[in-house]
Parts: structure tokens; C-alpha cells; sequence
């Protein structure tokens, strides 16, 4: 594949990862010298480049999880790991309507809209409209902005759709939410929820069992990164492993 003027690419040297935008006639500088975009433009991902101090500096093309750990943050991002459970145990694909709740930086939307693309819907709420703001521009910059509609509002009280495919929770109390997540979800639909406490957890749990919620599960997902040489392969010493839980269930019919 060919790059061209205006595509994103990730460059990479040693650990070291920029996701950039390719613009003719400009320069992108680095610790190890500056790249001239102009070389960039007509060669093919994969491919080596030089800085101007001699350094080599790889061309990938941007897998999703580029995007979502180079994502300029304005809060706490929920990381790979946890979207990809969140995301298959949800039944997160194309054609499906979702309701997010707690849009934040929108790294967890920007996967709902690649999955439910691009016959689906993905309806993110957020109590703070520059974080709406933040995240559409992320959204817009993969042209996923018509699969998202972005809204001011609390989940707790309110949410507009109905007959919903899963709904998925960011939000400090979800379980203030499962009231209202009851009447809005397709029976046998998802709800799914990430929280950092297990406090949070407990409640989010007793309130499903008492709203017709069931085949309630709760995970962790530690993820250990290794170090791999001859003699020396160990785990890395620093690594992100606990980050938070993960809260599913299915809504039984009436």
C-alpha cells in the first residue's frame, strides 16, 4: 500500500512511536533527527527511513491500538486489553446499536464505531461537553464521525434510544444507571461496565440482580508483557497490569 499526502502512519524507532499525518513540504521532528514527509510520500508501509542524523525509523501502518495509546488524553483511557473483552463478550459488531455511557478521551468509542461500521450506531454520552468535543475530533480523524452521535447527558437519569443492542458504562456509579439501562436494552442484550474499584463492582452487581439481569460476570484482565532474549527472556519490570473491572450481563425478558 502506497502512502500519500494526508494519510496517517505510525513511525517507530526503537520502542519509540509517533502517529502522524503525512503533509508534503514539512518535517516532523524527533529526538534522533528530523523526517522530511516528502520521503514519506510514495513509499509503501513497512518500509525504512532515515532521519537526518542517520537514524532508522520504521513505517507501519496504524493498527487500532496505535490509535487508542496515541490518543492525546483528557482523561483516563480504558486500555486494549479491557475494549477487546468488553468488545467480544458484548457481541460488538457490524449493524449493531450501542448506548455508551462516559465518552471521556473516546478511546473505547472509536472501537464500538470501527466494529458496528458502517450499518450500526454507536450513541455516546458524556456529563462534560468539551469531553464530547475532545472525542469527536479523535472520531473524525479515522472518518468514523457518522457511525457516532455525540450527546450531553447523564446516564443515570436518562438515556433517549430504545431497543438497544448493549449498552456499556465508563461512569463512576454505574449502578445508578441499570434502572433506567432496563428499559432501553433488547432482551437477552448486553450490559457491560468498567470500574477501577471493586467497590464499585459489588454494587453494580447486587443492583442487576435486582433489575431482571443475568448471566452476571465480573473479569480482570492482567496482562503481562515478556521480554524475550536468549537467556534473559523475563517479564518486563515495568508494565501497566491492573487497571480495572469488568462487569457483563443480559437482560431477561419480562
Amino acid at each position: 500500500m502506497v502512502i500519500n499526502d494526508g494519510d496517517l502512519v505510525l513511525l517507530v524507532h526503537k520502542g519509540y512511536k509517533w502517529l502522524i499525518k503525512v503533509e508534503r513540504n514539512k518535517v516532523f521532528h524527533t529526538h534522533k533527527g528530523f523526517i522530511d514527509m516528502n520521503n514519506i510520500i510514495g513509499k509503501e508501509y513497512g518500509t525504512t527511513i532515515k532521519s537526518s542524523s542517520g537514524y532508522d525509523f520504521y513505517i507501519f501502518y496504524p493498527l487500532m491500538r496505535d490509535f487508542i495509546m496515541q490518543l492525546r488524553r483528557r482523561t483516563q483511557i480504558i486500555y486494549p486489553k479491557d475494549i477487546a473483552i468488553i468488545a467480544l463478550y458484548a457481541d460488538i459488531r457490524p449493524g449493531k446499536v450501542v448506548v455508551e455511557g462516559g465518552t471521556g478521551t473516546g478511546a473505547l468509542t472509536l472501537v464500538l464505531a470501527s466494529l458496528v461500521s458502517p450499518t450500526g450506531k454507536v450513541y455516546s454520552y458524556d456529563i462534560n461537553v468539551e469531553n464530547l468535543m475532545y472525542a469527536k475530533k479523535n472520531i473524525e480523524k479515522l472518518g468514523l464521525g457518522n457511525v457516532v452521535e455525540f450527546k450531553v447527558g447523564d446516564v443515570t437519569k436518562h438515556i433517549n434510544e430504545s431497543n438497544v443492542d448493549a449498552v456499556i458504562l465508563d461512569i463512576p456509579t454505574p449502578w445508578l444507571a441499570i434502572p433506567v439501562i432496563r428499559n432501553v436494552l433488547k432482551p437477552s442484550g448486553v450490559f457491560a461496565s468498567f470500574s477501577p474499584t471493586i467497590e464499585q463492582v459489588i454494587q453494580t452487581v447486587n443492583m442487576l440482580e435486582n433489575n431482571r439481569f443475568s448471566e452476571i460476570e465480573c473479569y480482570e484482565c492482567i496482562m503481562r508483557q515478556l521480554r524475550v532474549k536468549n537467556g534473559m527472556t523475563r517479564p518486563f519490570h515495568r508494565q501497566i497490569v491492573h487497571t480495572g473491572y469488568i462487569v457483563l450481563a443480559r437482560l431477561l425478558a419480562t
